[in-house]
């Protein structure tokens, strides 16, 4: 009579993160507060206008906000779509 040993053994997958980017926001003194409302407000899926009232003020008030912070594609995406509709704006890794 033989026995057959089966062994189990597990493995874990430890799945990391994708690195995240902030999209920041500049102030400027060209365009006007309701533009840069608008604009946060179709580029950001999901932005509603008191977020996006609150990001213009921020920027407004200390010369930079944090609009989103995502994945680095999505991260490039917005801030080169505000780039395009006239607002400053920049990218940082989110440490």
């Amino acid at each position: 009579m033989s026995t057959e040993v089966i062994e189990k053994s597990t493995t874990s997958t430890v799945r990391k993160h994708a690195p995240r980017y902030r999209v920041l926001l500049h102030n400027d003194d060209y365009n006007s507060m309701e533009h840069v409302v608008l604009t946060l407000m179709q580029t950001i899926a999901g932005m509603t206008q008191p977020q996006a009232v609150d990001i213009m003020m921020e920027a407004h008030t200390n010369g930079l906000a944090l609009v989103i912070t995502c994945a680095l594609e999505h991260a490039e995406f917005y801030s080169e779509t505000l780039k395009a509709n006239g607002l400053s704006s920049t990218i940082e890794p989110d440490e």
